[in-house]
C-alpha cells in the first residue's frame, strides 16, 4: 500500500508527492496526505508537520477501535471499513485513522481501504473542497460499502433456515458458525462506529458545514441499522444452531428406536435358535422329519407377533 497526497487549490485537486503536500500546507485550501503505518518514517513525518506526540501515536498505533476525539483546532477520527480484494490481510475491517483539521486531513492505515480509493476518485472529481467533505465521503463510503456485507450475512443465514436438515447438519454448522462469528466481528466495530459518526456530526469547528453533518448523521444512521441487523443475525444463527442440534438428536433418536426394536424381534427368535440348537441329548422332536420346519414357522410368527405388538403400540413412531 502506497501513499497518497492530494492538493486542491481552489479550482481543481490534483494528485502531487509528500513534499509539494507539505509545502502547500496553510495555503492550498485542502492537503490530504494518506500514510501507510507500517513505514516507518510515517511517525516523524507528521511530528514535522506539527502533530502532538499524543495524536501522532494515536494515528499509528497497532490496535484501535473507533471514535472520535475533539481537540483544539481539529478531530481525531477512528473507523474500519472493508479492505480492498486485492489485499491480503486477515481482517475484513481495516482501520484508518485521520486527523481532520481546517485545509488539512491527514490519514493513516495499515492496509489498503475501498473507501480511500473513493475518497481519491471524488477528489479527481472535483466533488471534495474541504476536509468536511473529505472526511464525510470517507464515513460515507465505509458505510455504503459496509451495507451490501451485511445483507450478504442475512441472506446466506435464510439460505440455512430454507435448506434446514439434520442429514447436512456438519455442513450447515459450519456455514452458521462462519457467518455467526463474521457477524460478531462487524458489530464488534460498528457498535462504537455509530457512536463515532453522531461525535462526529456534533463537533465543533468550521471545518465542517451542517450540509457535511447531516450526511454523517445519515452515515451514524446507517450504521445503527447495520448493527441491530448483525445482532439479529448473530441470535438467529444461535437459535438455527440449536434447531439444527435438535433435529440431529431427533434423528439419532429415531434411528436408535428402529435399533431397539429390530434387536426386540429378534431377541426371543434368538433364544428359541439357541435352545433347538444345542447339541445336547434329550431335545424334543430332535429326530422328527418335520422339526425344522416347526421351529422355522413358529419363528417366523413370534416375529410377526412382536412387530404387531409394535405397531399396534406405535413404539416407532
Amino acid at each position: 500500500m502506497g501513499e497518497r497526497c492530494w492538493v486542491f487549490d481552489g479550482k481543481a485537486a490534483k494528485k502531487v508527492s509528500r513534499d509539494e503536500a507539505a509545502a502547500a500546507l496553510g495555503t492550498a485550501p485542502l492537503v490530504w496526505v494518506h500514510l501507510p503505518g507500517s513505514h516507518a518514517d510515517t511517525g516523524d513525518w507528521l511530528k514535522a508537520q506539527g502533530l502532538s506526540e499524543i495524536i501522532v501515536s494515536a494515528l499509528t498505533a497497532m490496535e484501535t477501535r473507533p471514535r472520535t476525539e475533539p481537540f483544539d483546532d481539529g478531530a481525531l477520527v477512528n473507523l474500519r471499513g472493508p479492505v480492498t480484494r486485492e489485499t491480503d490481510h486477515p481482517d475484513v475491517l481495516g482501520s484508518v485513522r485521520l486527523w481532520v483539521s481546517d485545509k488539512r486531513v491527514f490519514s493513516v492505515a495499515l492496509t489498503d481501504l475501498e473507501a480511500t480509493h473513493e475518497v481519491e476518485r471524488q477528489l479527481g472529481e472535483g466533488k471534495i473542497l474541504d476536509a468536511g467533505d473529505l472526511v464525510c465521503v470517507m464515513a460515507t463510503a465505509i458505510t455504503a460499502e459496509l451495507d451490501p456485507d451485511v445483507a450478504e450475512l442475512g441472506d446466506s443465514l435464510d439460505d440455512c433456515e430454507e435448506m434446514l436438515d439434520p442429514k447436512r447438519a456438519f455442513a450447515m454448522r459450519a456455514d452458521i458458525a462462519r457467518i455467526r462469528s463474521r457477524a460478531i466481528v462487524y458489530r464488534r466495530f460498528l457498535q462504537p462506529q455509530r457512536v463515532a459518526l453522531e461525535e462526529l456530526a456534533e463537533i465543533q469547528g468550521d471545518w465542517l458545514a451542517e450540509d457535511d453533518r447531516r450526511h454523517l448523521t445519515e452515515a451514524a444512521d446507517r450504521a445503527a441499522r447495520m448493527a441491530e441487523e448483525l445482532e439479529a443475525i448473530r441470535e438467529r444463527s444461535a437459535l438455527m444452531h440449536e434447531q439444527l442440534t435438535d433435529l440431529r438428536a431427533e434423528l439419532i433418536d429415531t434411528r436408535s428406536l428402529i435399533l431397539a426394536i429390530a434387536a426386540m424381534i429378534f431377541l426371543p427368535l434368538t433364544f428359541i435358535t439357541g435352545l433347538f440348537g444345542m447339541n445336547v441329548d434329550g431335545i424334543p422332536y430332535q429326530h422328527h422329519p418335520a422339526s425344522f420346519w416347526v421351529i422355522t414357522v413358529f419363528c417366523m410368527l413370534v416375529a410377526v407377533g412382536v412387530t404387531v405388538y409394535f405397531v399396534w403400540r406405535r413404539w416407532s413412531r
